[in-house]
């Protein structure tokens, strides 16, 4: 089954170049489908690419998908244009009403800052407290993770000596978990941040830790219902966007290494090698079937 987003979405264009299917509204309407709704609250400040990155793991399933796009109102970026944000984005105080089966929560470029220095700390601490109650599962995303653990939990980031940048070898600490249904042992994951959790807070706070890397530490973490998910690095990421990270950074003069194993011979004028899309894909599709489809009400009301 495709993914339903609106007709006019930029990600559109591209998800069709890729055969990915995707459905009309005017077409979903006509189904006798309850669609799963998933709510998608975007951080990053490259809206566009995110929303492109998500659709593309969010779409391969048999699943019939529902995406809503939310903002914060408290701060809005300006790396996209406005006329795309009011088309397409949501606020809090629009949909605090609604119930969803799924909500993801992107990283963000803030985490040199303490949590209350956000601009928009507040209004995500009430997005988080809701969702406790208007959502069946939620996906936290790198910095999105770290404060997700730290709101819920207390569990603090932890300044690195040196960003953590590049793609991780993981390891799977509980294969039979459904999460992780068709995982090999080890598996590869983007990684880009300057902070870090420890395992021994997440366990100290009564976590399941279910992939870890000796590189890269804590990779992914879970409540003991699965209603949260906490994912340290960026499986959603396109096959360059570690080259253009680490090209801005040098463009600014910052101090950056070459993405850890990344480039072949870490030579950044070779193409980047691939290997974390399959894993990836499934992460998404398994979230997608094990703790959404199959555990939400069918009257989505009832969460």
């Amino acid at each position: 089954m495709p993914i339903r987003i609106p007709d006019s979405l930029p990600a559109r264009e591209a998800l069709d170049a890729e055969n990915i299917f995707t459905m009309t509204e005017y077409r979903a309407f006509h189904q006798d489908i309850r669609p799963l709704k998933v709510l998608i609250l975007n951080l990053m400040p490259t809206k566009i690419v995110t929303e492109t990155q998500l659709l593309r793991k969010l779409s391969n399933t048999p699943l019939q998908i529902q995406v809503e796009l939310l903002q914060t109102a408290s701060y809005v970026g300006h790396y996209t244009d406005v006329s795309h944000l009011e088309s397409f984005y949501t606020t809090f105080e629009q949909i605090k009403d609604n119930k969803y089966d799924g909500l993801i929560i992107t990283g963000a470029p803030v985490e040199n800052l303490e949590f209350e220095e956000v601009d928009y700390w507040p209004e995500l601490c009430e997005i988080m407290a809701w969702s406790k109650t208007h959502v069946h599962s939620t996906f936290h995303i790198c910095w999105g993770a770290q404060a997700g653990l730290f709101y819920h939990y207390g569990i603090p980031k932890r300044p690195l000596d040196k960003k953590l940048f590049g793609v991780f070898p993981h390891q799977v600490l509980k294969p039979n978990a459904p999460l992780f249904r068709g995982f090999d042992d080890v598996f590869y994951a983007p990684h880009s941040r300057y902070t870090e959790v420890w395992e021994a807070d997440i366990l100290r706070a009564g976590l399941e830790v279910l992939a870890r890397s000796e590189e890269a530490g804590v990779f992914l973490a879970k409540t003991e219902d699965s209603r949260q998910f906490f994912v340290t690095g960026h499986p959603e990421y396109d096959p360059d966007t570690l080259a253009k990270e680490y090209q801005r950074d040098r463009d600014k003069g910052l101090d950056i290494a070459v993405p850890a194993h990344y480039f072949p011979g870490d030579d950044p004028t070779k193409e980047p090698i691939v290997r974390w899309r399959s894993a990836a894909q499934l992460l998404y599709t398994n979230w997608l079937n094990y703790y959404v489809y199959q555990t939400t009400p069918y009257d989505v009301r009832n969460i």
